[in-house]
């Protein structure tokens, strides 16, 4: 296990597999090691391994906390391979001079893309009607037979507006023709809201007047469950709700149970609360699209997602100044 102290270089953990390119990059600048394996490990083992490490690259699920911080004292920077950070405790961070970096602007349109994906394959039963035919079901043309909702021309809701919101927004409207609502903590300016021809609502309104609602804000404590039992049933019946966001921002179960009633008229999900386990709720009712958090998952997306992450450390390491930092420490490690 390579060490500042003993080669005169940073060291750095990649504690998932990542493109080797993006490895060899790292190892131009530090002694690198890697979990080869790809097998997430136990908070113990990635301490253990973080001994004598001044960086490490993360895909988002590892928490980095006060516990880790307080065991791992030559650790100056996390640098995130996503562009969610619900795995910081950036007040754990900042007290112990450590830095964190994530992924922004690299992944919106792929991302935004990926919702609409979702909002398609929900609406219109596109799941749904392939695991019919694939069984073996298909014997005759029926007037109904998966008749699902329309998307062209409808009222889209957009629950956060950040870059990722804006471009479904942009494509809703421009793509879709779409008439645009969204619910933001702040309201955008009038120029930004013109070019996503996007209009301000509460968020009673924006789940009144929605026919499909797309969730794109990030996780805090004050956003968990911000769509629950409650706010399921102030959507109209007909409605299709899409979370890109994090897994806790849904109350998964009331969801699941909306769904089985019928109350909402189907989902598309990539994110889960407690992912990669899913709610056993929403695996038994047909209505909901469930995808692998894959949302980012073009090879030049992914690609590029990696490829900042491995610039934050090489970056903040080198030169001492991170590219994206999510926390500016007032006293630094190292």
């Amino acid at each position: 296990m390579a060490s500042e102290a003993t080669t005169g270089r940073p060291a750095v953990l990649v504690a998932r597999a990542v493109f080797p390119e993006t490895i060899e990059r790292l190892r131009a600048h530090f002694d690198v090691e890697t979990n080869d394996a790809d097998d997430e490990w136990s908070p113990d083992e990635l301490i253990r391994r973080l001994q004598g490490k001044a960086g490490v690259l993360l895909t988002g699920t590892q928490r980095v906390d006060d516990a880790l911080l307080r065991a791992c004292p030559t650790l100056r920077i996390a640098a995130n391979m996503t562009v969610g950070y619900n795995n910081f405790d950036v007040v754990a961070m900042d007290a112990h001079g450590v830095v964190g970096t994530n992924t922004p602007d690299v992944l919106t349109e792929t991302t935004a893309d990926f919702g609409f994906a979702l909002l398609l394959a929900a609406a219109r039963r596109v799941t749904e009607s392939e695991r019919y035919l694939r069984a073996g079901r298909w014997t005759r043309w029926s007037y109904d037979l998966f008749a699902g909702a329309e998307v062209h021309g409808t009222t889209l809701g957009i629950l956060g507006m950040g870059r990722i919101g804006q471009a479904i927004a942009r494509c809703g409207a421009h793509g879709f023709g779409m008439r645009v609502l969204y619910h933001n903590r702040h309201r955008l300016d009038a120029a930004i809201e013109n070019d996503c021809r996007a209009t301000w609502v509460d968020k009673d309104t924006l789940l009144r007047e929605s026919d499909h609602l797309v969730l794109v804000l990030p996780y805090t404590p004050q956003n968990h469950h911000i769509i629950g039992a409650a706010e399921l049933a102030r959507m109209k019946p007909t409605a299709v709700l899409v979370n890109l966001a994090r897994g806790g921002i849904v109350d998964d179960a009331a969801l699941a149970q909306a769904l089985r009633e019928r109350r909402i008229a189907a989902a598309g999900l990539d994110v889960f609360e407690g992912e990669p386990h899913v709610h056993p709720g929403l695996l038994e009712v047909p209505n909901v699209v469930l995808t692998p958090h894959i949302a980012s998952a073009t090879v030049r997306t992914r690609r590029a997602m990696a490829d900042l992450a491995a610039d934050n450390l090489i970056a903040y390491l080198t030169k001492g100044r991170a590219l994206t930092p999510v926390n500016h420490p007032a006293q630094r490690r190292g």
